[in-house]
């Protein structure tokens, strides 16, 4: 290797060489970075519907839309770089290249960080921090617009939708309503449709249900108290009198409590009791009160009940002959004209379906157009800037003395490699033991090499030319860190 170095040398030499023109040939890049912080909390907004994750929402929504291609667009044509854009090709270049030197960055809930990279060739290196500072501010502006001036604008745009449905569907429910009432006033038996012709006739049969119900009761208490009038005596005896006229009645009575205890005719005491009843009558004189009785009070409230449930019968009788003749018309109506029944129950869905959306559509516009208020007018969104954007002072890619030390020892490295590769390579022996174990045989001696006085001097100049080429090399290195360290100090 030793004998190759000059080789070596050469080889470290052309390699840094290049390498430290490619780095030399590297832009430098300026990043400037701010910060933002936005503000959630709003009470107001939180009353309308305006909640925390509505608008975390919308800041995500901003987020994402912010590099899009039109604002890129107004940042390009904002900026120096609008001017070297000249064609359309040439602008989504731009475009594009923009998109990468550009990040939008979430730093927990309520802080964001934008940050703009510039590092073109055809510009200095204090137009490139100028140009990343301009990039940064630029798109604070359009954040600002985007919350703001956007959000109002597509607000107004949105309620202008709603007023132009509102229309459309206003003019539809007229229509719509005027074919019901023409329909209702052609068929006002079919009003409803169908489904409202169905619900009337099973409401009428529940009615009419309720009504033989409530009639079998009444007729129930009816029997009762004719029951309980064929078993009260008319008149009620005195003590004391008598007469046959009296005897006649307490016998009658007699006869009445035996049947009302649920003695049959068979029984031989009402046997007993109908014969004397008879017996009496036959002696009993036509005419005359006998003055042995007066008239019994309970047959006459009896009397009294039984007119009124009677009364009672009559009128539940009445209603259930109205609700069957209803339900038979009802019937007939079904029945007479199925098309027009289906006509109704078609005008009727459609009207309420308009009817429905209409005042869905109506809340919307409402709800919006207050949301908008609150939205213009207490800034349901806030924000302010942290860390304004400054112009970078030091680039930020890319990292030169880094670079300029890695070529540095490549370089070293491949000359070092070559020699070695061609030492290992070489039909040439360093050593007498190397010699023995590729051929085997043993080696008698070696010859020392010997110098003259002439061979060292040329030896020692030779060592100084080699070590003034490597000293050099690493002097060139240090001359490119040092030009290095002024031009980032000389950055405005």
């Amino acid at each position: 290797m030793w004998n190759r170095r000059w080789l070596a040398l050469a080889i470290a030499w052309g390699v840094c060489l290049l390498g430290w023109l490619a780095v030399a040939l590297v832009p430098n890049s300026y990043e400037s970075e701010t910060r933002i912080f936005v503000q959630l909390d709003d009470v107001l907004a939180e009353q309308i519907g305006i909640g925390a994750n509505a608008r975390e929402r919308d800041i995500d929504r901003i987020r994402q839309t912010l590099v899009s291609s039109v604002n890129l667009e107004t940042v390009v044509r904002s900026t120096r770089i609008g001017d070297m854009v000249s064609t359309p090709v040439e602008m989504e270049a731009a475009i594009e290249q923009l998109e990468k030197d550009i990040k939008v960055v979430s730093q927990g809930e309520n802080i964001f960080e934008i940050s703009a990279v510039s590092g073109r060739g055809n510009l200095s290196d204090e137009e490139n921090a100028a140009l990343a500072q301009a990039i940064t501010q630029r798109m604070i502006d359009i954040f600002r617009e985007e919350n703001l001036g956007g959000a109002r604008g597509e607000m107004a745009d949105s309620i202008e939708f709603l007023n132009e449905q509102l229309a459309s569907r206003e003019a539809d429910l007229a229509s719509a309503e005027q074919r019901r009432l023409a329909f209702e006033a052609e068929n006002p038996d079919l009003i409803g449709g169908a489904q409202a012709i169905a619900a009337q006739l099973s409401a009428t049969r529940a009615e009419l249900r309720s009504v033989e119900s409530d009639l079998a009761a009444a007729q129930a208490a009816l029997a009762a108290i004719d029951g309980q009038l064929a078993s009260t005596p008319r008149t009620i005896v005195i003590p004391g009198s008598g007469g046959t006229q009296s005897t006649l009645a307490q016998a009658e009575a007699n006869l009445a409590a035996m049947r009302a205890r649920g003695l049959t005719e068979e029984h031989p005491d009402v046997i007993a009791a109908t014969r004397t009843v008879a017996s009496l009558r036959e002696r009993s004189p036509a005419t005359g009160s006998g003055g042995g009785g007066m008239p019994n009070p309970a047959f006459t409230s009896l009397q009294s009940m039984r007119v009124e449930r009677q009364s009672n019968v009559m009128s539940l009788q009445s209603r259930a002959a109205a609700l069957s003749a209803e339900i038979a018309s009802i019937n007939a109506s079904q029945a007479r004209e199925p098309g027009v029944a289906a006509e109704a129950q078609r005008i009727s869905r459609d009207y309420e379906v308009l009817r429905t959306q209409y005042d869905e559509l109506l809340q919307d516009r409402e709800e919006l157009r207050l949301r908008g208020q609150v939205e213009s007018e207490r800034s349901a969104v806030q924000f302010e800037v942290i860390d304004p954007p400054t112009t970078p002072r030091t680039p930020a890619a890319p990292n030169r003395p880094l670079l300029l030390l890695a070529v540095l020892i490549v370089g070293l490295g491949a000359g070092t490699g070559t020699a070695f590769v061609l030492s290992k390579a070489g039909s040439t022996f360093a050593t007498a033991s190397q010699l023995e174990r590729n051929f085997g045989l043993p080696v008698v001696g070696t010859i020392t090499h010997t110098f003259t006085e002439a061979g060292r001097e040329l030896r020692a100049r030779r060592l100084k030319y080699f070590a003034a080429g490597l000293g050099g090399l690493g002097m060139l290195f240090v001359v490119l860190m040092g030009v290095e360290i002024v031009q980032r100090s000389t950055v405005a």
